[in-house]
């Protein structure tokens, strides 16, 4: 990880663990999810609101007015529209993606669920996706109570599956096969 990246990451880890605390204790992490699920979808959608958390060009007050006036409009909660203020004002709105990423996996780890990125060759079927998670159920165990399949097609995968739970990763795919099998050939002549 590059030095900015790291730091970006620790300020919005600071930012996230506190609104993460703070919506815990005033039980208000259902309401803290729906408010992340929706400022994300904003960023994802609009150019001039990443334009505006990103560009130099605009002053501490320009952004803490526009950041007040879009968390009104979309409703967030207190504790979120205060912590965008208070970025704002600390000129920190460039880590509002890490700022709810963190807040997602957060969020996450405290409802037990656990994310799996899935790589097929062709899109999976429900009954895949079903039998997939019952399978990882068992692999993780019971830490975690639900898991979600985050999944995608890679073609060049020609078949099977990658999986990625945390930090392990399950590669089954026939490219990975082939490729093992080359290597053995070349040690072999």
């Amino acid at each position: 990880m590059s030095e900015p990246a790291s730091i970006s990451a620790g300020v919005a880890g600071r930012y996230a663990t506190a609104v993460f605390e703070l919506a815990q204790e005033g039980k208000g992490l259902k309401a803290l999810e729906k408010d992340v699920d929706a400022l994300d979808a904003a960023l994802s959608a609009s150019a001039d609101l990443r334009d505006l958390i990103s560009s130099p060009i605009y002053s501490r007050e320009d952004q803490a007015g526009a950041v007040s006036a879009i968390a009104s409009r979309m409703g967030l909660g207190q504790t979120l529209a205060s912590t965008l203020g208070l970025m704002a004002a600390n000129r920190r709105l460039f880590v509002l993606p890490q700022l709810l990423a963190a807040l997602r996996a957060l969020i996450a780890e405290a409802k037990g669920e656990v994310t799996a990125e899935v790589w097929s060759a062709q899109p999976l079927t429900s009954a895949q996706s079903s039998s997939l998670v019952a399978a990882l159920k068992q692999t993780v165990g019971k830490d975690a109570k639900d898991i979600k399949l985050k999944a995608a097609v890679d073609e060049s995968l020609i078949g099977g599956l990658v999986v990625k739970v945390g930090s392990k990763m399950i590669d089954t795919s026939v490219r990975s096969k082939l490729a093992s099998l080359q290597n053995a050939m070349k040690e072999v002549g």
